[in-house]
């Protein structure tokens, strides 16, 4: 049975991706993601300057899943790409894909050409951030930013270039733009811009009020994103969003995506999670005589 992916020139085997903001901030954490099972690792997402984040609470578990308000904390480009380095010559044959953010275009370009030159073999642009404002939190909502930045950063490298981007508005119109403006894939999608209220004290739990929520309650918001956006590009999708079980990343692949990203499901199911979500989805695949991904890859689309 085949349990892997190409996708942009890039083999993922298992399709399963360690998704941007858990444990992706060293070269050990990532490595050992990877000798658990993991297809592929995108990095923390990493800015020009060091960066502390929000203050204390950050994160705030909920009954599905995670709420956090980091503020995207750290090193900055130039500490970093010694991670990077050290991750390359540890897991060679395993893609990286370099996740950076910025304010401005310049500071994009920079930053993908610094991860390209240091390791990384394709670029993810996080294009919105809900608990970071001002540190291309909007990029998303602006499309004609979001047009200039991604055609300037493809131009800029040559290396495959991703667009995550928020649930929230027209997702299939913010992806037919990204998809015009050179982006190679699309990652459905960001966290959920949310909150949560302590009774008690009368106030916000997160210390800066509102943060993103991850894990398995976003992953129908996930679902309908990847579902709506495989029926407005040709380019291909990875789904992101509550994938927790095998049951799950196959869910996302009928829906159209070709690979899948996950986070917080470390959090609950352990390192081995993927390892785990790997022979989940070869038992409900033997149980259906399928054998391999290409089989299911966009079904839901046919059967309606």
């Amino acid at each position: 049975m085949e349990l892997n992916s190409e996708v942009l020139g890039l083999t993922f085997q298992p399709p399963l991706i360690l998704a941007s903001g858990i444990l992706d901030q060293t070269a050990e954490s990532m490595e050992r993601v990877v000798q658990e099972g993991m297809g592929g690792v995108v990095t923390k997402s990493i800015g020009i300057e060091p960066r502390e984040g929000h203050p204390n609470p950050t994160v705030v578990e909920l009954e599905t899943g995670l709420l956090n308000a980091m503020g995207l904390p750290n090193p900055g480009i130039e500490c970093y790409t010694k991670e990077l380095k050290e991750l390359k010559s540890r897991v060679k044959d395993t893609p990286i894909i370099g996740s950076v953010f910025a304010s401005n275009t310049e500071d994009f370009i920079l930053l993908a050409e610094k991860m390209i030159l240091n390791g990384a073999d394709a670029v993810e642009l996080n294009l919105s951030c809900p608990h970071a404002e001002g540190y291309g939190a909007s990029i998303a909502s602006d499309l004609e930013l979001m047009d200039e930045v991604i055609h300037e950063v493809k131009n800029s490298i040559n290396r495959p270039v991703l667009a995550k981007l928020p649930p929230s508005g027209e997702i299939d119109e913010k992806a037919k733009v990204a998809e015009e403006s050179g982006a190679d894939a699309i990652v459905c999608v960001n966290t959920v811009r949310a909150m949560a209220i302590n009774f008690e004290t009368r106030s916000p739990i997160l210390g800066n009020r509102i943060g993103g929520y991850s894990g398995k309650g976003i992953k129908p918001i996930g679902l309908r994103c990847v579902y709506e956006v495989y029926e407005t590009v040709d380019i291909p999708i990875i789904g992101c969003g509550g994938v927790t079980t095998g049951r799950d990343a196959l869910e996302y692949m009928l829906a159209g995506a070709s690979a899948l990203q996950l986070g917080t499901a470390i959090k609950y199911r352990g390192v081995e999670t993927p390892k785990k979500i790997t022979d989940e989805m070869a038992s409900l695949m033997k149980k259906e005589d399928l054998s391999n991904l290409k089989e299911i890859i966009g079904k839901a689309h046919q059967l309606r």
